[in-house]
C-alpha cells in the first residue's frame, strides 16, 4: 500500500506541473492554438479509450504486469515529448501516452491502483482511509507540482538556459518519474483476489455499475460548469476581486479541500459511505448557491471557502463505495467504466458554463452547479438507500 501512495503522490506531482507547462511548451515549438488545444484533447481522449480498454480488458490479467507496464509507458511519454518537436508525432504520444492536462486523475493508473488498494483492505472502515490517504496525496502533490512550473522560467532567467531546453528538461523529468514509478511496482508485492477472474469484465454488478456511471457523470458536468477557470473569472467581473486575492483565495480553497479528506473516514464510521458523500455535499452545494447572491466579495469568498471544507469529502468516500459494491474481481472495471464517462461528462461543463456568463448570467454556472449537484446526490441516496450502512463502525 505504502509504494501506491508514493506512486500517487510521485505521478500528481508530475501531473501538475505538466499541465501547466504543456500549452506553454507546445507554443514555444511553434505550434498554434489549434494544435495545442487539439493536443489537449488528444491526451484526454487517449486516456478514456485507454481506461475503457484496460476495464474491457484487466480482469484477465495481474496488476502485477498492468502497473509496471503503465509507469514503463509513462516514462516513454516523457522521453518522447521532450524529443520531438512536429506536430503529428507529438499527437501521436499525446494519445497513446499519459500526459494529462487537466486537474484530476483521468490515466489508466487510477483504476489499476483504486483495485489492489480494495484487495488490499478489507475491513470498509480501513478502505475508506486509505482512500482517504490515496486522495490527500494526490491533490497535496499536485498543488505542489503547480508552484514547480515555475522552475523553467527561473533557469532561463537566472541561469540563461535557453526557454525550450528547459521546457524539454520538464518533460524528460516526467519520464524519470515514470522511472521511478515502475521501480516501485516492480519491488511491490501485489495482493490477489481471493475470488477467480470473471469471464467478462462486468457480470453480477453491471446494473450497479451502469447505474453508479450515470449518476457520476451528472456530477462531474455540474462540477465541469465551475471549474476554477470559471469560478475565477465570476470572482474577477462579479466582484471585482484582484488577481492577488483570487490566488490566495485558490490556494486556502485547496487546503481547505485537501484537509477535509482526511476527515471523510471519521464521519464515514459514523454514518457510512452513502450518507457521506449525500450529507457532506448537500450543505457545500447550499453555500455555492448562496455566494451567488452574496452582495459582496467577502461574503462571497467566505461561502465558498465553507463549500471548499465540505465538497471534496466525498471523493474517498466514493471510491471506496464503488470498491464496496462490486464484486473483488470486477473493482478495476468497475473504476475504469465510471471514471471515463465522468470525465468526458465533465469536459462538456466549462464552455456551458463559460456562455452562461458570456450572455450576462453571472450567476447561473452557480445556481446550475449547485441544483444539479443537489439533484445528484438526492438521486444516488434513493438509488443505494439499501446500501445505507455501508462504511459504517458498529458502536
Amino acid at each position: 500500500m505504502e509504494r501506491i501512495l508514493v506512486a500517487r503522490a510521485l505521478r500528481a506531482f508530475a501531473d501538475g506541473y505538466v499541465a501547466v507547462l504543456l500549452p506553454l511548451y507546445l507554443q514555444a515549438l511553434g505550434q498554434g492554438s489549434f494544435a495545442t488545444g487539439f493536443l489537449s484533447s488528444a491526451t484526454l481522449a487517449g486516456s478514456a479509450a485507454a481506461t475503457i480498454a484496460l476495464g474491457a480488458l484487466a480482469h484477465r490479467l495481474p496488476r502485477s504486469r498492468l502497473l509496471p507496464g503503465a509507469a514503463l509507458l509513462m516514462a516513454a511519454t516523457g522521453a518522447g515529448f521532450a524529443l520531438a518537436s512536429d506536430f503529428w508525432p507529438l499527437l501521436a504520444i499525446a494519445f497513446v501516452g499519459t500526459l494529462n492536462p487537466s486537474s484530476g486523475d483521468v490515466s489508466v493508473f487510477l483504476p489499476l491502483e483504486h483495485g489492489e488498494l480494495a484487495a488490499e483492505s478489507h475491513d470498509p472502515a480501513q478502505r475508506t482511509r486509505i482512500f482517504a490517504r490515496y486522495a490527500l496525496a494526490g491533490s497535496l502533490f499536485a498543488s505542489v507540482g503547480g508552484l514547480f512550473a515555475a522552475v523553467p522560467d527561473l533557469l532561463s532567467r537566472g541561469t540563461g538556459v535557453d526557454p525550450l531546453l528547459a521546457l524539454r528538461a520538464m518533460f524528460a523529468l516526467y519520464g524519470l518519474i515514470g522511472l521511478a514509478v515502475w521501480l516501485l511496482y516492480r519491488g511491490a508485492h501485489f495482493a490477489r483476489d481471493a475470488a477467480p477472474a470473471p469471464a467478462t469484465p462486468l457480470g453480477p454488478s453491471r446494473p450497479v455499475v451502469v447505474r453508479l456511471a450515470l449518476l457520476f457523470s451528472v456530477d462531474s458536468f455540474a462540477g465541469g460548469m465551475l471549474v476554477n477557470s470559471i469560478l475565477a473569472l465570476w470572482l474577477f467581473q462579479r466582484h471585482g476581486v484582484s488577481l492577488g486575492t483570487a490566488a490566495a483565495f485558490f490556494f486556502a480553497s485547496g487546503l481547505l479541500a485537501t484537509a477535509s479528506m482526511l476527515l471523510a473516514p471519521r464521519i464515514a464510521a459514523r454514518i457510512g459511505l452513502l450518507h457521506t458523500m449525500v450529507f457532506t455535499h448537500i450543505p457545500a452545494s447550499l453555500f455555492l448557491i448562496g455566494a451567488a447572491f452574496a452582495p459582496g466579495a467577502d461574503l462571497a469568498m467566505g461561502l465558498l471557502l465553507a463549500r471548499s471544507a465540505l465538497s471534496s469529502m466525498d471523493v474517498p468516500a466514493r471510491s471506496a463505495f464503488v470498491m464496496s459494491v462490486v464484486t473483488a474481481p470486477e473493482r478495476i472495471a468497475a473504476a475504469s467504466f465510471t471514471a471515463v464517462p465522468r470525465s468526458l461528462a465533465s469536459a462538456a461543463g466549462p464552455s456551458i458554463g463559460g456562455a452562461l456568463m458570456g450572455v450576462g448570467w453571472m450567476a447561473a454556472p452557480l445556481l446550475a452547479c449547485g441544483g444539479l449537484k443537489i439533484g445528484y446526490d438526492l438521486a444516488l441516496l434513493v438509488a443505494f438507500r439499501r446500501h445505507a450502512r455501508m462504511g459504517k463502525v458498529s458502536p
